[in-house]
């Protein structure tokens, strides 16, 4: 036994340092893979970690129903009391300030700006008792003193706060200063998903701040359940009483975690498939290399055969090497990949928590690189099976891997092939590339590595791309249920919303610089289900114009009712159904006219065509940009006119809006590329390594008949060029068209209201720049591998 591991053991020292180049790319993407594969396993495992760390320190609530106006405290005592699966239950009192109202300063250099330019509700908050705590970075719960204030994470990243610094609050009473004493994270409200963030400060700074006036006074009743899962029958039960507070938002347990989740579980998924798509590109480099080996050293082989060693020796001898870089492989991808995932889940572990290690900190990275390993040496187990049937005659008289039968039909289709070709009528370079481009054909076989790498280099890119570039585009808001327009404005902070709406819109309408302006009001509602009535937020306003992304039918008429995705799954209804919906004045049934995909208000919105009611929650206003003046300064403009409500380009509330998801995929897009052009180079270096070592004998007579080192030279690259330039197109297509699809169904499986996702990608990066850089790396590759052809004594590998 000894004796023998020492045998297989020399004979990969021998065969590793035989031919290093080769040995050193297929290392690579071996490691490639590895490391992709364990740190994508790695960030999904410290991702759900991290956030069942911070639910489990700041104790969400199960259920919670957010509430502007009058309310019965009373009705919400005896509603928790009438149900005993009601663990705990509190109301938060909030004072909502817009952006606008928050402005902040740094004494030690002078550094100052406001939250002008955020769309998220400022909602100011005390520390609340038994369960949704606001914690800071030791996970402990803060309470700060008079005069202090704790700000979310997500602000203290976007504006560069620190402890120490200023924060003001302007109310109808003057300006209030407070000492940013830390920052704390939200389990509820912590994702850019969310429209409202909270900001904590102390029980007597609360009561002077409403009193000072200036805020929207909001309240929260939230809930602990003893069966978490039926918190949405909760929600049910909670929306059929009508002594309870319902004007606003309602929230499940569900819906916060998947919130807290996508932003950055979207980029783990986009590491596990470019792993997936490396281990790919690395079995079929193994079947070549391996291929490639056996040809090399087919008459040794047969010599072993003749000898009388077993098949299963001599192929242990193979899989020894194999998979001793396997190993090593997985080895260093799994150092590599504990470092990396440390430095992407940085974001993770500052917005959320940092989730103490276990068994599936361990468990769940060694799984992903053991079942890289296992796949890869199953592969290379199915190649050696050649050895199995190889026969020993042919082997050593023909060097020929296959059977006398085998070796007879290859013989007969390679007779077929050959055709006359009019060489004598070609001149100069059309010689050259007839002859390159008949090589092609008959080694297509061999060559057909190339183009099916860099097919799957080329998904790698530009997949990712497409994904950012979607999330990131101001035609997103087609999938946030809002037009794409140049500026929006939202009124919903304001002591007389009516009065600020309409002097918003008679603004707007008399600025020339602005055409199309649509208002719609945010109204709830009620609806009719299954098992009966439920809680239904419509924007009601002129929908003719607005250009949202409609699944089914369309916008909706008079008598109609336009749903969201997730709402449709709720109520059970498609286009030309009837929903009856009770708007305050009587229930009504109401055709569905369209199903549209919306991931703003937790998924669940409505629409109805109308003038936009007053009395409406809130109001939100588009315009598009008639001249050629930057939205961005039109908005400022409109902020300081109008104070109490919140104005941006649209492109911004997009980027604002999906920043938790763009932000992680970026990273993840930025490390598909380099490993996308890594990879290609390698494998460029390495196939041809092998094939220009194998031919040399070709080589040597293209050389005799009078071919210049140049002209062979230029066959090579002709034939790379072509190979790879084929691979790059089918990718790029594949990726666009397959590739949309796979993402759809993806983004569609997290139930973030999304039912079919298409593409608005970047055509300049993936379309142009990307391919180009491919045939780059190809080129190079080329380069530095031919090198040595134009030196070389080429009258020498005549026989060979």
């Amino acid at each position: 036994m000894i004796t023998r591991a020492l045998l297989h053991l020399r004979h990969v020292g021998n065969d590793l340092s035989r031919d290093k180049g080769v040995n050193l790319a297929l290392a690579a993407v071996l490691v490639l893979s590895a490391f992709l594969m364990a740190t994508g396993a790695m960030v999904m495992e410290r991702v759900v970690g991290s956030v069942d760390q911070l639910f489990e320190e700041a104790r969400p609530p199960h259920f919670l129903q957010m509430h502007s106006g009058d309310y019965d405290p009373g009705a919400l005592e005896s509603f928790a009391e009438r149900h005993p699966d009601v663990e705990a239950w509190l109301i938060e009192d909030m004072l909502g300030y817009d952006g606008a109202a928050l402005s902040w300063s740094r004494a030690s250099d002078g550094e100052s700006g406001d939250f002008s330019d955020s769309l998220i509700d400022n909602l100011f908050v005390t520390q609340n008792d038994g369960f949704d705590l606001l914690l800071d970075g030791t996970g402990a719960a803060p309470r700060p003193s008079p005069g202090e204030v704790y700000v979310p994470v997500a602000y203290q990243q976007a504006y560069d706060l620190r402890a120490g610094d200023e924060l003001t609050v302007e109310t109808d009473a003057g300006s209030r200063g407070f000492r940013i004493e830390g920052f704390v994270r939200d389990a509820q409200m912590g994702s850019s998903l969310n429209a409202s963030t909270r900001v904590l400060v102390s029980e007597e700074d609360f009561r002077e701040l409403g009193r000072a006036g200036g805020g929207a006074p909001e309240i929260i009743a939230e809930f602990r359940l003893a069966d978490p899962s039926a918190a949405a029958d909760f929600q049910r039960t909670y929306e059929a009483d009508d002594a309870l507070p319902k004007n606003g938002q309602a929230v499940t347990f569900d819906m916060i975690r998947l919130i807290n989740a996508v932003g950055d579980g979207l980029p783990a998924v986009a590491l596990v498939f470019a792993s997936l798509v490396l281990i790919a590109i690395a079995v079929l480099s193994v079947r070549f290399v391996i291929h490639g080996t056996l040809e090399g050293e087919v008459r040794e082989i047969g010599a072993m055969k003749a000898v009388g060693i077993p098949d299963r020796s001599i192929m242990g001898l193979y899989l020894t090497k194999y998979g001793v870089m396997a190993s090593a492989a997985c080895v260093v991808g799994g150092a590599l990949a504990v470092v990396a995932t440390g430095l992407l889940t940085r974001g993770v572990e500052a917005n959320f928590s940092q989730a103490p290690p276990g068994a599936a900190t361990v468990l769940v990275p060694v799984a992903a690189l053991a079942a890289v390993f296992v796949f890869v040496m199953a592969v290379c187990r199915g190649v050696l099976g050649r050895v199995a049937r190889m026969q020993v005659v042919n082997a050593l008289v023909h060097g020929s891997l296959l059977d006398e039968r085998r070796e007879a039909r290859r013989a007969r289709r390679r007779a077929r092939r050959l055709r006359p070709s009019a060489l004598g009528s070609r001149r100069g370079r059309a010689v050259n590339r007839r002859l390159a481009l008949l090589d092609l054909r008959a080694e297509r076989g061999r060559w057909i590595l190339l183009p099916v790498v860099f097919s799957l280099a080329a998904v790698l890119m530009v997949l990712p791309m497409n994904l950012l570039s979607t999330f990131a585009s101001p035609g997103f808001g087609a999938y946030l249920g809002v037009p794409d327009s140049g500026v929006r404005a939202d009124v919903r902070f304001a002591d007389d919303v009516e009065a600020v709406h309409a002097d918003v819109v008679e603004g707007m309408r008399g600025d020339d610089r602005l055409t199309d302006v649509r208002s719609f009001g945010n109204v709830l509602m009620e609806a009719e289900d299954a098992d009966g009535p439920v809680n239904l937020r419509v924007d009601v306003g002129d929908h003719r114009r607005a250009a949202v992304e409609y699944l089914e039918g369309g916008r909706p008429e008079s008598g109609e009712i336009a749903l969201s995705l997730l709402n449709a799954e709720r109520f059970g209804v498609s286009v030309g159904d009837e929903l009856v919906v009770d708007g305050g004045d009587g229930a009504a049934p109401l055709t569905v006219s369209g199903v549209y995909q919306d991931v703003s208000s937790a998924g669940y919105t409505a629409k109805m065509q109308g003038e936009p009611p007053s009395g409406a929650d809130a109001y939100v206003v588009f315009a598009d940009m008639a001249g050629e003046e930057a939205p961005g300064d039109v908005a400022a403009e409109y902020e300081e006119r109008f104070p109490s409500a919140s104005v941006i380009p649209m492109r911004e509330y997009i980027q604002q809006t999906m920043s938790y998801a763009t932000d992680a995929l970026r990273g993840a897009a930025v490390l598909s590329a380099v490993f996308g052009l890594g990879v290609a180079l390698l494998i460029t270096s390495l196939f041809l390594r092998l094939v220009l070592s194998r031919d040399r004998g070709k080589t040597g007579l293209l050389s005799a008949i009078g071919l210049s080192s140049g002209e062979i030279v230029g066959q090579v690259w002709l034939k790379v060029l072509v190979a790879a330039a084929a691979g790059t197109a089918i990718g790029v297509v594949f990726a666009a068209t397959a590739g949309e699809s796979l993402a759809g169904a993806l983004v569609a499986s997290a139930g973030l209201g999304i039912g079919e996702l298409t593409f608005i990608p970047d055509p300049l990066i993936a379309y142009a720049a990307y391919p180009i850089a491919l045939m780059g790396a190809a080129l190079l590759g080329t380069l530095i591998l031919t090198a040595p052809l134009r030196r070389a004594d080429k009258s020498s590998w005549l026989g060979q």
